[in-house]
């Protein structure tokens, strides 16, 4: 089963002083368009190449456009040990849909 988190549940950690990892698994030219600043930004492309990278003890929230493609990396990553991951649910088009209004859309 897949761990999820909303941007609301997000957003109120972040709020509460959290710094949670955030993985934005989307493409470089998707960040130009909008990304969120704390987001630290790994292509999911690249996520197997750059695993080490990740802590597998420390929880992560994986994020993309939409859901889809981090849902993809989240079941990778438990696959391989990592054992509290969590899909951001709705991306970065929830976020600026619920959170951020002023994201660009795309």
């Amino acid at each position: 089963m897949i761990n999820e988190i909303t941007v609301e549940q997000l957003k109120a950690r972040i709020d509460a002083g959290e710094r949670p990892p955030v993985i934005d698994v989307r493409e470089g030219w998707e960040l130009d368009i909008s990304n969120l600043a704390f987001a630290r930004h790994i292509p999911m492309g690249q996520i197997l190449a750059r695993i080490g990278e990740l802590d597998p003890a420390t929880p992560l929230i994986i994020m993309c456009r939409s859901g889809g493609r981090s849902m993809q990396v989240t079941k990778i990553l438990e696959t391989r040990g990592f054992g509290s991951v969590f899909n951001l649910t709705g991306g970065i088009l929830a976020w600026g849909e619920r959170i951020d209004p002023s994201l660009r859309s795309y």
